[in-house]
């Protein structure tokens, strides 16, 4: 199998030992993202409106970075810090996902990193 790093300078930059994403066997894998600003490194908004999108940003500008959108996602997985947010979550998600939606789990965690409130990786399928 062929594995083929991704990175972009429109997206946060890893904060550990992983990448951006990962190109293998025609999927794009994403890891998760959480709102960062990209430029600065500093978490963007504090509800879980505003921090949604910022991570949609960043997940969108890694899909571009790939000439792809986020029509291509087959599959999210998106942790939340409090699942009484998830109808509020909810309605940003669906600006950027269409029908037909990607796959999707969801799942509330005690505590993501930066103390942001949501976090969300994708599995894309490569054009072409």
């Amino acid at each position: 199998m062929k594995k083929e790093v991704v990175a972009t300078q429109e997206a946060p930059q890893a904060i550990g030992p992983y990448s951006q994403a990962i190109k293998a066997n025609g999927l794009l894998f994403v890891s998760g993202q959480i709102p960062l600003d990209p430029k600065t490194g500093m978490v963007v908004g504090k509800t879980i409106e505003e921090q949604t999108e910022q991570v949609m940003k960043n997940l969108g500008a890694i899909l571009n970075s790939q000439k792809m959108s986020f029509d291509h996602v087959v599959k999210t997985t998106v942790f939340i810090t409090n699942m009484a947010e998830f109808p509020r979550f909810n309605e940003i998600y669906a600006k950027y996902m269409k029908n037909p939606y990607p796959a999707r789990a969801t799942v509330e965690v005690g505590k993501l990193p930066k103390d942001v409130v949501v976090e969300i990786e994708a599995i894309a399928i490569l054009p072409g």
